[in-house]
């Protein structure tokens, strides 16, 4: 398979040789740059924009709804985005077994599942071993970003980062948090604040 070959010529979805090795990032993309990942990209709305801004990094968007990556295939289409490619699967498998080691520069997680039932709460993406996950793939001084509008979520995930020495809380770059997704504008509309953080793999 030639690099950014997908199984359609004009789609931006890739599916990968197998499901069960690690990805070959050179398959994915024509130009060798810093990768960034967004895991559950939604409508889009952010991997869009970022991309656009950053031509200079490769944008890796996951998502399990195949209605949301078409969407989100059409927007980075229109938009003339080379930078970007897509895939169809679950966030925690892709993390733990796709990705290769040292292979991100950054992670992106916005507005993942909350799972507000306590009985449900073992599906949260961010959950204990989750810091461990991403320290396996983030390069050295990688960065994960995090928002949510669940303010129980957010508790969780800063306590997770908080008991891994391997991350540092940092601050989340202005014009990273300039970029304002779908959700964040609905929310923002009923009152709802954005919750983030950001921690740098030391």
């Amino acid at each position: 398979m030639s690099p950014a070959q997908t199984n359609a010529t004009t789609s931006l979805i890739y599916r990968p040789p197998s499901w069960i090795e690690r990805l070959s990032l050179s398959q994915l993309f024509t130009k060798i740059q810093p990768l960034e990942v967004e895991l559950g990209s939604g409508d889009g709305s952010f991997l869009a924009q970022w991309a656009a801004a950053c031509p200079d990094r490769n944008f890796l968007g996951v998502e399990r709804l195949l209605g949301r990556l078409r969407k989100l295939d059409r927007k980075a289409q229109r938009a003339g985005l080379t930078n970007v490619r897509l895939m169809r699967i679950e966030a925690a498998y892709f993390l733990e077994f796709l990705l290769p080691p040292r292979s991100v520069h950054a992670l992106h997680v916005y507005f993942p599942d909350p799972w507000p039932k306590r009985k449900h709460r073992k599906h949260r993406l961010v959950n204990e071993r989750f810091p461990e996950l991403v320290g396996r793939v983030l390069r050295p001084q990688g960065m994960v970003y995090l928002r949510t509008d669940d303010a129980d979520y957010f508790a969780q995930m800063q306590e997770t980062f908080i008991a891994n020495q391997r991350f540092q809380l940092v601050e989340t770059p202005e014009a990273l948090a300039s970029v304002i997704t779908d959700f964040e504008l609905d929310f923002k509309a009923q009152g709802i604040a954005t919750l983030r953080a950001a921690y740098r793999l030391v």
